[in-house]
């Protein structure tokens, strides 16, 4: 990671109030809005995410409901991208 890069990084966590400089120094320390947004993403993506990804790729002959609702969002989306007669 480039020193541009990092700056940017450093730059908008600490606009967005996750992180926040050490006085006179070049740390930083995480904020607790920082720190709670950190753990309720991380429960997020264990308890939501990750086990809806396994229901939409999963195999099977009968499909779990969030799979079935995914392949209906799918098909309404091509067919009104058939109706506009957009390219895919």
């Amino acid at each position: 990671m480039t020193q541009g890069r990092m700056t940017y990084h450093l730059r908008r966590l600490r606009l967005h109030g996750l992180i926040e400089r050490i006085p006179h120094t070049l740390r930083y320390n995480v904020t607790d809005f920082g720190l709670a947004a950190a753990i309720f993403l991380t429960r997020l993506h264990n308890r939501v995410l990750y086990p809806g990804i396994a229901d939409l790729l999963s195999p099977g002959p009968s499909p779990p409901p969030l799979r079935r609702a995914f392949d209906n969002l799918n098909n309404e989306i091509d067919r009104v991208v058939e109706r506009q007669r957009l390219a895919a």
